[in-house]
């Protein structure tokens, strides 16, 4: 059974860099077919896709974040990284990474989130 946890800051100032980790256990990043995103859930615009890394480095994400968002793993450490730059309130949130496979339709496992407020 797959585990994923988050792990970062939980205050960001505006225009600054959040960077989130996701520590995964049970089973290797590198595993084929699996796709590992980033999630994030706010009142104001619901549950949102931010981009994920497939299970071979590639990386994907949502047009509306592209501009601002990265991706990348360590898989000596198993853990993959979102970046998001540069923040501002709106992007306050509680952010999830969470797991989909090329077998079973949308994310199998989540995370349990973390809530990031960005404020001065």
């Amino acid at each position: 059974q797959v585990q994923l946890q988050e792990s970062g800051p939980e205050l960001v100032k505006p225009s600054q860099t959040l960077s989130l980790t996701c520590t995964v256990s049970g089973g290797p990043i590198w595993e084929s077919g699996y796709y590992w995103s980033w999630i994030r859930q706010s009142p104001e615009k619901g549950l949102e896709w931010m981009g994920a890394i497939t299970y071979n480095g590639d990386t994907d994400y949502s047009p509306s974040l592209r501009s601002r968002t990265s991706i990348s793993r360590d898989t000596s450490k198993n853990q993959f990284t979102l970046q998001l730059r540069p923040v501002t309130p709106e992007d306050t949130a509680v952010y999830y990474c969470a797991r989909s496979s090329n077998w079973v339709p949308g994310f199998g496992s989540w995370g349990q989130g973390t809530q990031v407020t960005v404020s001065s």
